[in-house]
C-alpha cells in the first residue's frame, strides 16, 4: 500500500454541504443494490469511490492504491470480513477509518472485535447517518470547518442493480451441487437476506430467514430452498421500466 499520496495537498477541502470531500472510499461489497447505495452516498457527500466484490479483488486493490475509508462487509463470497478488518486495523500505514457492514445484526460485535472503528447495519441508506459514522472517526483537521446542517436525505438505488441481485443468486444456485453444498446455502441465505433487507422485499426476507433457521440448527432445507429460488425467479421476470 502507497504510504504517501502526492495529490493529497492539492485535493479540495470539505465543506458544510459535501462533507467527504477529498477521501476516496473503498467499499468491499458483493451486493450490487447496496454498493449502488454506498455510491450514491458517497456522490452526495464529495467522497470518490471503488469497489471491490471480493476479498481477493480487495487485497489486490490495496497494493496499489491507499483508500481513506474501508467500508467492508463482513459476509464475502470468498471468506469472513472480518479478517480483512483485522488485517488493515494494524498495518501500516492504517486507513483513517475502518467500517463493517452487514444486514445481520449479529456482526456488528464480529466487526468491533477484530478491529473496526464503526458498523453500518443494512440498509445503508441514510445520508446524515452514513457521513457522520465516517466524519466522527476522522482526525479534526479532515473534518468541514464550522457548523453542518444534518443531512436528511434518504438515497434510493436503482432496481437495476437489485435485479443484478437476483441474477447473481440464481448463477450460484444453477452451479451448486443443490441442497448438500451448505457453503452455497450459507452465502445464499447471509447474502439475499441483506439485499433483500435493504430492498424492503419483505417475502424474500422471510424465505430467507427461514432457509438461514433451518440451517442453524442442522436440518435440511429443500422445501426452503425451493421457496428462495422460486422468488429469485420471480424477481428476474420482473419488468423494471428504464
Amino acid at each position: 500500500m502507497d504510504t504517501i499520496d502526492p495529490f493529497k495537498p492539492n485535493y479540495p477541502a470539505p465543506t458544510a454541504m459535501r462533507p467527504l470531500l477529498g477521501l476516496t472510499v473503498l467499499v468491499i461489497e458483493d451486493s450490487r443494490f447496496a454498493c449502488e447505495a454506498v455510491r450514491l452516498l458517497c456522490l452526495r457527500s464529495g467522497a470518490r469511490i471503488r469497489r471491490a466484490d471480493t476479498l481477493r479483488a480487495a487485497r489486490r486493490h490495496l497494493q496499489v492504491y491507499r483508500p481513506s475509508v474501508v467500508i467492508i462487509d463482513i459476509g464475502l463470497p470468498d471468506g469472513n470480513g472480518s479478517d480483512l478488518i483485522r488485517e488493515l486495523s494494524i498495518a501500516s500505514p492504517r486507513p483513517e477509518v475502518i467500517l463493517g457492514t452487514s444486514g445481520d445484526d449479529n456482526s456488528e460485535a464480529i466487526a468491533m472485535e477484530a478491529g473496526a472503528d464503526g458498523f453500518l447495519a443494512k440498509p445503508i441508506t441514510s445520508l446524515g447517518a452514513f457521513q457522520d459514522r465516517i466524519l466522527s472517526n476522522l482526525p479534526d483537521d479532515q473534518r468541514p470547518m464550522g457548523p453542518r446542517p444534518v443531512a436528511q436525505d434518504v438515497v434510493e438505488p436503482d432496481l437495476i442493480a437489485y435485479r443484478d441481485d437476483m441474477a447473481h443468486v440464481a448463477d450460484v444456485l444453477d452451479s451448486a451441487k443443490g441442497a448438500a453444498d451448505t457453503h452455497v446455502l450459507d452465502y445464499i441465505a447471509q447474502f439475499l437476506g441483506g439485499v433483500a433487507r435493504s430492498a424492503s422485499d419483505d417475502d424474500l426476507v422471510l424465505a430467507t430467514d427461514a432457509l438461514a433457521a433451518k440451517r442453524a440448527r442442522g436440518h435440511a432445507v429443500p422445501s426452503e430452498l425451493a421457496t428462495v429460488a422460486g422468488l429469485v425467479q420471480a424477481r428476474l421476470a420482473q419488468k423494471i421500466a428504464i
